[in-house]
């Protein structure tokens, strides 16, 4: 019994501790958490400061020439990709929710962030169509016919201080890239813990699925180079670089 009680009472001044020093979580803290954890799972994605809508959805226009990225992706291919490929993204995600306007109120990145609330018979084609239109609504903007070389600033100090060295970035990049099986993306992007990370995606999921920001992704469908690189995949990664548009991309680094 006397043996109890002083597990006990230990037990007591352990706790009486962990609350003097601040160390014990209160529910208040927990709360703010919480909070901050929501924040940042409803950023808008598609724009730094914007979410894309849906209602209806709307094919954004090219920011520039289909001519202009010629030091990686040929105008033909710009012309189709934007104008085919991700129109028909827009019209099928359009269809899909069609019958649903509780659907259409929410913006593609809330739409994609609870598939589980979308109707089993149309998440498929919801997922499909609201990703791809997600992702090349952000491809778009992170090429410049200006592009190239390599970012500045922050982002530069948290690529070095992540991967070691730009060069050691673009590497691992390019090598997730070629690595992803059939077709897919691969991304830049910041982590639950707020840190750089290089993942891939299968077909036009979307990295915000997994609690992800995008901050730069690469489009690796074969639809994306294959008149100008036929099966040349890494060839195609290496040139894209090229035109890669770094003051937008930071911007997009900077979203917390």
């Amino acid at each position: 019994m006397f043996g109890f009680l002083q597990k006990t009472l230990a037990l007591l001044l352990t706790v009486i501790l962990l609350v003097a020093c601040g160390t014990m979580p209160s529910a208040e803290s927990q709360s703010l958490q919480d909070t901050k954890s929501n924040a940042k799972s409803s950023l808008p994605v598609a724009y730094v400061d914007k979410e894309l809508s849906a209602a209806p959805a709307k094919l954004p226009p090219l920011p520039y020439d289909y001519s202009a990225l010629s030091k990686a992706i040929d105008a033909e291919t710009m012309k189709l990709h934007h104008d085919a490929h991700h129109a028909s993204y827009v019209n099928n995600l359009n269809d899909a929710l069609k019958d649903f306007p509780e659907l259409q109120k929410k913006s593609v990145e809330a739409i994609l962030r609870d598939l589980n609330s979308v109707p089993e018979k149309i998440r498929t084609k919801v997922r499909n169509n609201a990703g791809g239109h997600l992702n090349h609504t952000i491809f778009w903007q992170i090429m410049s016919p200006d592009g190239g070389g390599e970012p500045t600033g922050e982002l530069a100090k948290e690529i070095n201080q992540t991967f070691g060295s730009f060069d050691a970035f673009k590497k691992e990049f390019n090598a997730a890239g070629a690595g992803r099986f059939g077709s897919g993306w691969v991304w830049l992007v910041r982590n639950g813990q707020g840190k750089l990370e290089i993942t891939t995606t299968a077909n036009q999921d979307s990295p915000i699925m997994e609690g992800l920001y995008p901050i730069m992704g690469n489009d690796v469908w074969e639809h994306a180079y294959y008149l100008r690189y036929r099966n040349r995949r890494p060839e195609y990664l290496t040139n894209w670089w090229n035109v890669a548009n770094w003051a937008e991309i930071s911007k997009r680094a900077s979203v917390r």
